[in-house]
């Protein structure tokens, strides 16, 4: 008599699913204080990348231009905080453009906190 061996491998078979669970139908939709607050953080960051490298470029010494730019970005970024988070409590929202705003302009406020008592230490 001779024993079969058990194999280690097993074959799964998987089963054939319906395609509507590939599709996810929803009534969510974009905020637009959402869009705003992304698209108020990118420019934000974007300007303050721009000032810090024309500074740099220019030997460190900021220009008024400069100066002038990153303000408008610091108010940019509070008001994009704002709506960000006014649009992250609404209901039935898909919750990344908000997110996104929230992220960016939270990192371009600590950045610009980060800056004056940079300037006040220094």
């Amino acid at each position: 008599m001779s024993k079969k061996k058990k194999s280690r491998f097993k074959l799964h078979i998987k089963r054939l699913e319906p395609v509507r669970d590939k599709y996810m139908f929803t009534d969510n939709r974009h905020p637009e204080k959402g869009i705003m607050s992304a698209v108020l953080g990118c420019i934000s960051v974007t300007t303050y990348a721009i000032a810090v490298f024309f500074t740099y470029n220019n030997g460190g010494e900021a220009l008024l231009q400069y100066a002038a730019a990153a303000f408008v970005a610091a108010i940019f970024s509070v008001v994009g905080l704002v709506l960000g988070i006014m649009s992250r409590f609404e209901k039935d929202i898909f919750k990344f453009f908000p997110n996104v705003g929230i992220i960016l302009n939270s990192l371009t406020v600590i950045f610009v906190v980060f800056l004056i008592v940079l300037n006040f230490v220094a």
